[in-house]
């Protein structure tokens, strides 16, 4: 495969491009817990924490009890670190309405009032959005010289491991309730990347209404002792949304990196997503698939969303755009998949990832839904060869895509590896593949009834925003007259 032309455009597609000495994709929360805990226990100066939602009664580490005393619990393993690294500053910036989930959470509402009395944690919620928005980062930065971007929040219902069990005795909510199967992602990098985001970080803390943070003296080195890096002296882009507010303008790099990945794939893109709810990447698709030999393109999400809203939002959106891509004829080169445990429970599927010919590769907390690409606050990495050419990228990005087919497989890698050599295909090695047990199950639009449909196609509740403000509701539209998709036909369940 040769190497394509650099997709990453600063200044209109990313905010800038950085180069990472180390960086690690992290696959799902039981490694990322373990990972992130031992990147905070080297900390020196200061931990910024940024995210939708942080709960200090997960448990950061499953094994036994900690030898030295180190707690396993989230909020008080902080309290430790702050009690006892002499000259830390811990920070905590979270999405000022999701502390609306503290109250009801009892021993977090009190662990997080034991943060903000803390003489060197400061705790903030983060307000510094337009009505309808939220902070949806997720990013650590310590000591400027380590940072994750990705999808996973440090709060209940996340850790899992990949073999993602029907019973697991360690998945359980601090209450000991147990929940179900989680799949997630995220990215950890160091080098000037980090200062990059430690930048991003401090700026967003800043708009927050936090005291400005000066950078971290250099010399820290908050690298995993065990963690392998997948990248070595790699140039990564960070692409961000943000919407107007106050004195900041709106950014829409996230959505433009979007419809750019999906027009630059010769061959295939393998994404995984929590929703596909967005009619600007729908047509970016189906104007792929409209050409003589389009790109293969597998999008693995869960079976429904979590939560009632979303569900109404998201899935109704999903199934009508899907239903409008079945009428140009997407079967044949665009699937989505959902994944089950072994014994057929929906996996639920929260990573926000894309990769594109294994030649670029995007993570990050933004999903494929209005939201993401205009209204919530969201952070992207995107790592593409073309502005790698001394770095070969393409076999990691290779053993990646692999690997996460397999985990959804529960198939031996080298064996997929020579699968899907042979039949050139994705969507035909995982058909081949599919079936009992822990799997991947298409995705069939099905039937919402005429309230969810009118929600879904007059974007409602997931509502467009252009120049900073919603679309009025007569100009709302999944399928809006200049748009390529077709509304779908009167039958719901037309394919």
């Amino acid at each position: 495969m040769t190497e394509a032309p650099s997709q990453v455009d600063p200044g209109r597609n990313c905010w800038r491009i950085e180069r990472a000495t180390r960086a690690t994709v992290i696959v799902d929360a039981a490694d990322y817990f373990t990972q992130v805990r031992e990147a905070m226990l080297k900390a020196e100066h200061r931990i910024l924490l940024i995210g939708w939602d942080f709960d200090p009664r997960i448990r950061l580490d499953r094994t036994p009890d900690d030898p030295q005393g180190v707690p396993a619990n989230l909020g008080d393993f902080v309290r430790w670190l702050a009690d006892n690294r002499p000259g830390l500053q811990i920070n905590i910036l979270k999405w000022d309405l999701g502390a609306l989930k503290l109250l009801a959470r009892g021993r977090a509402l009190v662990a997080a009032l034991r943060w903000a009395l803390h003489d060197r944690i400061t705790f903030k919620l983060d307000g510094a959005h337009p009505v309808g928005a939220s902070h949806h980062q997720k990013v650590v930065v310590i000591d400027d010289a380590f940072a994750v971007c990705g999808g996973i929040d440090m709060t209940s219902d996340r850790w899992d491991t990949r073999e993602h069990l029907d019973k697991s005795p360690q998945r359980l909510r601090p209450d000991d309730e147990p929940y179900g199967p989680w799949h997630d992602i995220t990215m950890m990098v160091d080098g000037p990347v980090s200062r990059a985001l430690g930048e991003l970080g401090r700026d967003r803390w800043t708009a927050a209404g936090g005291e400005d943070l000066p950078m971290c003296p250099p010399g820290s080195d908050p690298w995993p002792e065990k963690l392998e890096p997948t990248f070595r002296d790699v140039d990564i882009g960070i692409a961000r949304t943000r919407a107007a507010y106050g004195d900041g303008a709106d950014v829409r790099e996230i959505e433009a990196l979007y419809v750019d990945l999906i027009g630059s794939a010769r061959h295939f893109i393998y994404a995984e997503n929590q929703y596909f709810a967005s009619r600007k990447i729908a047509e970016a698709i189906a104007k792929r698939l409209a050409e003589p030999d389009p790109p293969e393109i597998v999008l693995v999400m869960p079976v429904t969303a979590d939560g009632w809203l979303e569900q109404v939002a998201m899935d109704g959106a999903r199934d009508r755009l899907m239903q409008s891509l079945n009428q140009v004829g997407a079967g044949e080169r665009f699937r989505i998949y959902h994944p089950v445990t072994s014994a057929g429970e929906p996996i639920y599927v929260h990573a926000k990832l894309m990769i594109v010919d294994d030649q670029i590769l995007r993570i990050g907390s933004s999903n494929m839904n209005n939201r993401s690409l205009s209204l919530d606050s969201e952070c992207d990495l995107v790592i593409d060869s073309g502005v790698n050419a001394a770095c070969d990228i393409v076999p990691a990005l290779n053993s990646l895509r692999i690997s996460l087919l397999a985990e959804h497989l529960d198939a031996d890698p080298v064996a997929l590896h020579a699968e899907l050599k042979r039949s050139g295909s994705m969507i035909v090695t995982i058909e081949q593949r599919r079936g009992n047990g822990r799997t991947l199950v298409p995705f069939t639009p099905g039937d919402l009834g005429e309230v969810a449909t009118l929600l879904a196609d007059n974007e409602v509740l997931d509502p467009e925003i252009e120049g900073g403000n919603a679309e009025p509701m007569t100009r709302r539209s999944l399928f809006r007259r200049r748009s390529i998709l077709p509304e779908p036909d009167a039958s719901p369940t037309a394919d």
